[in-house]
């Protein structure tokens, strides 16, 4: 019997080498195509990556993992890294008029000070409603702060949520996708393993373990990853992909696919049609500045804590090291902006003293000499803005150009961005390109 034959191999250019380009390449080699990745960066992992914090490797933003992370957990298990995973029962908390309450489950709820009895009830009502929702897409066009009064009340909002929207988006807040926060409540939600307790997940090693060996996978099966080799151009010749413009000059690929940030694609491609640049050129996305401090000891027993606090402008911050086990103690605190805004020109030592004053302020028992370092981490386009309908206005990650694919952490919309999301969407996409037909070489 004649054995079907197997499709030819095709040299892919993978633009970005974040979880999503990873993912990609990684698949791609799988299928026994030749992935070759270009990196801006000086390492793989974008918003991922690692950075030596006076000795420790740790990732410059926070990252985390819920149980229902498959695509993470799948590929953790084809990396033969499943041993590597650890899950943790967590706790959360809320900082609120100058106390300090546990927050996150049924009982804390009942016992938080500050809110009304009917308030309580409508909020964890809306919660567990929630997290019980699958179908997201009569949520797509509905405004998220409506949405969320019209369930919770306007008391529960304004103690509860409205300066967590105000301290991450800004003048954007009044016009975010329903959808789009209805998967943030669904994912934490969903974490717990019973009523009353969340377990989340971390790697040995952080982040750098998992992308270390995607990087090792693609290089052992033929993939190349070329670090600081950033890309100018996107060649389209007679309606086609050709190639990439890069320091090297002019390099021939059957197809492209991006994955970096959508704002960069107009520069990347100047040549799509122009209806097409008009659509990228409209979405926004906020600008995060991230202060990463080792302390000598913990500020909270918390991981995740919930800040509404008129002196501090953040919605929250992360104990990482309740998490995962490190020493000294390790904490994140995300100021989240758009990147216009003027605050985003500050300094970093700004930020710092922010921090360091904010911490002291949670826990009096903290002094200046319990900060042992602290660095600040910027990036310009750390998340999309999800407006009312949002997919309509996102152009498709499969560009009408032969041999093109665009997508970053946008296109798995609602869900929010994560390494789960990414790996499982770059997966998708690489299968996608590979069985798109070869464009025609040019006449």
């Amino acid at each position: 019997m004649t054995q079907p034959s197997s499709p030819p191999s095709q040299r892919v250019a993978v633009l970005g080498a974040g979880p999503m380009g990873l993912a990609v390449a990684y698949q791609l080699v799988l299928d026994g195509h030749r992935p070759v990745v270009f990196e801006a960066d000086d390492r793989v992992g974008g918003m991922t990556a690692a950075f030596d914090f006076s000795g420790l490797q740790i990732e410059r933003y926070y990252h985390f993992h819920c149980i229902s992370d498959a695509a993470f957990l799948q590929v953790l298990n084809e990396l033969g890294l499943s041993s590597k995973m650890h899950w943790v029962a967590t706790k959360m908390g809320y900082w609120y008029q100058g106390r300090l309450q546990p927050w996150g489950n049924p009982m804390a709820l009942l016992r938080f000070k500050g809110l009304g009895w009917i308030a309580k009830f409508r909020y964890g009502l809306h919660a567990f409603l929630s997290t019980k929702r699958d179908d997201w897409k009569p949520l797509d066009h509905v405004d998220a702060v409506g949405w969320i009064k019209r369930w919770v009340g306007a008391e529960a909002y304004e103690v509860l949520w409205r300066r967590l929207f105000e301290y991450k988006f800004y003048d954007y807040s009044s016009n975010l996708s329903a959808a789009w926060i209805w998967s943030r409540i669904r994912r934490i939600g969903r974490s717990r393993y019973n009523l009353f307790k969340e377990k989340l997940g971390y790697l040995e090693g952080g982040s750098q373990t998992l992308l270390d060996a995607l990087k090792a996978a693609i290089e052992a099966k033929g993939g190349e990853i070329r670090l600081s080799s950033p890309v100018s151009r996107v060649v389209i010749e007679e309606g086609c992909v050709r190639g990439l413009q890069t320091a090297s000059g002019l390099e021939s690929f059957d197809k492209v696919v991006s994955t970096v940030p959508l704002p960069y694609v107009p520069r990347l491609v100047p040549d799509l049609p122009a209806p097409i640049l008009e659509r990228f050129a409209a979405l926004k996305n906020i600008a995060v500045v991230c202060v990463i401090a080792k302390l000598r000891k913990p500020l909270t027993e918390n991981f995740w804590l919930n800040i509404n606090d008129p002196e501090m402008d953040i919605p929250g911050l992360v104990e990482y090291s309740n998490l995962r086990p490190l020493d000294p103690h390790v904490l994140y605190v995300p100021f989240y902006m758009p990147g216009e805004h003027p605050k985003y020109r500050d300094t970093d030592e700004i930020f710092l003293s922010k921090v360091r004053s904010y911490c002291m302020k949670i826990n009096p028992a903290l002094t200046e000499d319990d900060f042992v370092d602290m660095r600040a981490s910027r990036y310009r386009f750390a998340q999309p803005i999800c407006e009312p309908g949002y997919l309509d206005r996102l152009p498709p990650a499969a560009l009408p150009v032969p041999g093109l694919w665009v997508a970053d952490t946008s296109h798995y919309y609602p869900e929010d961005r994560g390494i789960s999301e990414s790996i499982g969407f770059g997966r998708l996409l690489a299968r996608s390109a590979a069985a798109a037909k070869l464009a025609d070489s040019p006449t």
